[in-house]
């Protein structure tokens, strides 16, 4: 029996599944999508003002040949690190929140839904926090409008989510092409400023950044939302689109958010865009720019808080969830998150990507690429395999010098199959129990 016919072999989808996509259960083949539409979707998610922001940092450490190399090499191991994960959502047609009840048990698979969701509805703040403050300070506009553009923002942004998957695509499909014209028409003028290739190999950094921090910028800005794309890849109708389009969105995609705030900043000493944007005479595209660039990723993001939340109340309403989480993330805006960015990524950097690693050992590893129907098996409470991965794993991340992202995954990943070994020959085996239906082939 091949994936696909597996992925039929359920039930009658009912149309309340249909509506609030799928949040318990495998997306069926009926309802997958094309190359084009899950990377455009997957693009809108990662065109995102913060990945700049980042970049800008890098801009004005690193002179240009080596800058390049440092973002290549970044979002290639982003990349590589989305499309493995990718690949398993394809095959499963599950998301991280779901994969985790395989790889943490049913109980344990909580603690990845709180830690998923928690950092994205903290992302939702301060995206919808930075759009206030940017129209304020930009157009001119009273300090006493801040808080109530927070209020109408934040609940304005999860209109897209609520719809699902099709209205994140159709918001994509507008704005994704808008925001790469105004980037490259930017990268025009920042080339022509800087006095063209010659100009630009002249430019001398003015702070300086070590290799492995540089990396992890680049790695850590958008490493928690790389662990949630699942949520759009478990849609793609073949594993070639997964991996295709996670590429896209998280090497190219990614790396040309992070090159566009490195080069300005590397241009006019100026790591913020919206403000090298001014420079140049573009204010006014430049708001808009912003406008749909948050928009894009602030959908998404609540969108990934109400799949956590199904999952760790283990409720279908997801539209239910994603207001509850656009009005946490509004209040939490309100309450002045825009000024813990920094911890924030250090947090992201650190416990998120274990999880990423305990699933990939999980399926490759422990069940050989292949995973049995979520209603087919009676889950474990945990999976205790996993959860010493992630602790071994997010250990890691925290202590160990380099580029702490990378070492959390390896290291979870390798945790588990230690553990896993350990826990097997002392007899104490992990497997879940499959009362029902039948074992999921490769296909």
């Amino acid at each position: 029996m091949s994936n696909e016919e597996t992925l039929h072999d359920r039930s009658p989808i009912t149309s309340a599944e249909a509506l609030q996509d799928f949040p318990l259960m495998e997306v069926p083949m009926d309802y997958r999508k094309s190359l084009w539409s899950t990377s455009v979707v997957l693009l809108g998610f990662t065109f995102f003002t913060a990945t700049m922001w980042g970049g800008g940092s890098l801009g004005v450490a690193f002179p240009f040949g080596q800058l390049m190399w440092v973002i290549a090499l970044g979002n290639l191991l982003l990349g590589a690190y989305v499309a493995a994960l990718g690949f398993i959502a394809f095959k499963t047609g599950l998301n991280s929140v779901l994969l985790a009840r395989f790889s943490f048990g049913d109980t344990g698979s909580r603690w990845p839904d709180f830690v998923l969701g928690f950092t994205q509805v903290g992302w939702y703040a301060w995206g919808t926090a930075t759009i206030a403050l940017v129209f304020v300070r930009l157009l001119s506009w009273p300090q006493g409008l801040t808080i109530p553009l927070m209020i109408f923002f934040g609940l304005a942004f999860c209109w897209t989510a609520l719809v699902g998957y099709r209205g994140l695509e159709r918001l994509s499909l507008v704005s994704v092409p808008l925001m790469l014209v105004l980037l490259f028409w930017s990268f025009t003028i920042a080339s022509r400023d800087a006095g063209g290739l010659a100009g630009l190999l002249s430019l001398e950094p003015v702070e300086s950044l070590t290799l492995g921090a540089a990396i992890t910028i680049v790695f850590g800005t958008f490493v928690s939302g790389g662990t949630q794309a699942t949520n759009w890849t478990r849609f793609a109708k073949s594993g070639k689109i997964a991996v295709i389009a996670s590429l896209l969105a998280f090497f190219v995609g990614n790396g040309l958010m992070i090159f566009t705030g490195a080069f300005g900043a590397m241009v006019y000493q100026q790591a913020d865009i919206v403000e090298v944007l001014a420079l140049q005479g573009l204010l006014f595209a430049g708001i808009l720019m912003l406008f749909l660039n948050i928009w894009t990723t602030q959908d998404n993001t609540v969108y990934n808080f109400s799949v956590a939340g199904c999952n760790l109340f283990r409720s279908e309403k997801r539209k239910t969830l994603t207001i509850i989480g656009a009005a946490i993330g509004t209040v939490l805006a309100v309450l002045g998150f825009y000024d813990w960015l920094v911890p924030w990524l250090l947090l992201l950097g650190t416990f998120i990507p274990p999880i990423g690693g305990v699933i990939m050992a999980d399926f490759f590893y422990k069940h050989k690429g292949q995973y049995p129907l979520l209603s087919s098996v009676r889950m474990k409470k945990f999976n205790f395999s996993g959860l010493a991965g992630y602790v071994i794993g997010a250990a890691a991340a925290y202590f160990s010098p380099g580029v702490p992202p990378v070492n959390g995954i390896l290291a979870a990943a390798a945790g588990y199959i230690l553990a896993d070994m350990i826990l097997s020959a002392a007899g104490w085996k992990q497997e879940h129990l499959q009362h029902s239906g039948e074992r999921r082939r490769s296909g």
